[in-house]
């Protein structure tokens, strides 16, 4: 498995790009800008966009998806409930005098349990409400993308619309904590963790 880690954006979101090492098929997680950057890096790794995942609909982590569309035909995913707020993504980046344009809707939606498979790769789509009502996590072979459900020492805001901080801290506890301590953490924001270190450290939920 091929992982490339970018820090894209004005708001410093960490854009994964994931591929398949034989096939040479990749995914890119939450393109949030720095577009340029973001294609650099595939076609230096020789890798092949399939598809486009956000792993939740603010603006920071899908503002690059029109562009990487257009250059690659990739498609779009996200969950259900996120879903409308790619249709929102230039207004709410306006508010912070931030100008993006909003993204083409939705590909396809996922939800609980559902599988992105790309190469030889497959990646299970687990829901982690909280920091939105559609934020997911994506998890194989003792690594998961958490988008904004957790950070190291922190989680996500919960005081934007929509959000819920009971229903973030039970998604961690939950969903993401059973998955075992060893398990490595790649949050939208800051550094790697895992789950152990999150257990011990993390005031919110240790």
């Amino acid at each position: 498995m091929v992982i490339k880690e970018l820090v894209v954006g004005l708001i410093m979101t960490n854009c994964f790009i994931v591929g398949c090492e034989k096939s040479r098929e990749a995914i890119v997680i939450d393109p949030g800008g720095d577009v340029d950057k973001i294609l650099d890096a595939t076609y230096e790794s020789n890798l092949n966009i399939k598809y486009i995942v956000n792993t939740h609909g603010h603006f920071d982590h899908t503002g690059g998806n029109k562009a990487i569309k257009e250059a690659t035909g990739a498609e779009i995913l996200i969950h259900r409930f996120d879903a409308p707020m790619l249709r929102q993504i230039s207004m709410t980046a306006m508010a912070m005098g931030i100008i993006l344009e909003d993204s083409p809707p939705a590909d396809l939606t996922v939800d609980e349990g559902d599988e992105i498979r790309f190469g030889k790769i497959s990646l299970r789509v687990i829901h982690t409400p909280g920091h939105s009502p559609g934020g997911i996590s994506l998890y194989t072979d003792g690594i998961v993308f958490v988008g904004d459900t957790l950070f190291y020492g922190s989680i996500g805001r919960t005081d934007l619309p929509g959000s819920s901080f009971p229903t973030l801290i039970s998604s961690i506890k939950e969903k993401l904590f059973p998955l075992g301590d060893h398990v490595r953490v790649y949050s939208g924001h800051g550094p790697t963790t895992t789950i152990g270190t999150e257990k011990r450290i993390n005031p919110f939920v240790a």
